[in-house]
């Protein structure tokens, strides 16, 4: 843990009021704690770069991805994708890697290079998939040596990419961490069984029947560069964040969770996509 000192100052009272708003005795303990996440915050240079994984084919979404690739299905009347770009650069995130291959050429001409949502795009065309980890290892060029978002083309998520930054950054043991949501039926997840905030189990798709956690992994995750000593990709097989990645470094102590309370979305199949057009809250 960094070393802290003790010191003594005045604040204005509607500062203090504001500040002692923050404290939900949870993530925000007291008003010293709270001070020190709004310094923080204020302070430490947040990570600027992203990667989105959006080269699936979006078998589970057709008829509508025959023509229309996933990231691009209407959502509110913006592309999915243009959500995650919203929420992505409100937290300031704006150098973002986006892996392509299914229709890849509509994704890049309707997004260009980023420049008027505000933000820096790059992509990587994959033409031949080979899993969630091998996309990731593929945009590795494009990232600098700081931490970086890892977030699925498919998903909605309503989180506060601030806090979640910090939390990894505080934990100096963290080489991932996992956004979490909770949901009645893991079964069609990858549920996540913590430790404290240590994740020491991933479950990818367990049985309706199995005992499990309720927290799954939301598509979103903070990850070091060191990540990329573990993402190297098999000649002969798929490389996959959850069945490969995850195990390896819950192996080694080194992934942790984040759960939070706010919308989440797995677009992947047609009643998911209409519950999204119910109910989806965007704030941007």
């Amino acid at each position: 843990m960094p070393k802290r000192e003790r010191i003594t100052f005045t604040i204005r009272e509607d500062l203090l009021r504001a500040l002692d708003r923050t404290i939900d005795h949870q993530r925000v303990r007291n008003r010293s704690h709270a001070l020190e996440v709004v310094l923080s915050r204020a302070l430490t240079a947040p990570t600027s770069q992203a990667v989105i994984l959006a080269s699936g084919q979006g078998v589970n979404m057709r008829p509508f991805t025959y023509e229309v690739p996933k990231p691009l299905i209407p959502v509110k009347g913006r592309p999915l994708l243009e959500h995650s770009l919203s929420m992505l650069r409100a937290g300031g995130i704006k150098d973002i890697v986006i892996t392509v291959s299914h229709l890849a050429e509509k994704i890049q001409e309707h997004f260009g290079d980023g420049s008027g949502l505000g933000l820096n795009i790059t992509y990587v065309v994959e033409k031949k998939l080979r899993g969630t980890g091998s996309s990731l290892y593929a945009a590795r060029h494009h990232l600098d040596q700081s931490s970086f978002i890892v977030l699925y083309g498919d998903v909605l998520l309503d989180l506060d990419l601030a806090e979640f930054l910090q939390v990894h950054r505080d934990n100096k043991t963290a080489t991932g961490t996992l956004a979490l949501a909770s949901v009645a039926d893991p079964s069609a997840f990858g549920a996540v069984r913590l430790r404290g905030s240590r994740v020491v189990e991933f479950s990818e798709k367990p049985s309706s029947g199995a005992t499990v956690s309720h927290l799954v992994f939301a598509g979103c995750a903070i990850f070091n560069h060191d990540i990329f000593n573990i993402v190297k990709p098999h000649k002969n097989r798929e490389l996959s964040l959850e069945q490969d990645i995850f195990p390896a470094l819950i192996k080694n102590s080194r992934l942790y969770g984040y759960p939070f309370e706010g919308q989440w979305f797995d677009v992947s199949t047609p009643s998911a996509y209409a519950e999204v057009i119910k109910h989806w809250q965007t704030k941007l």
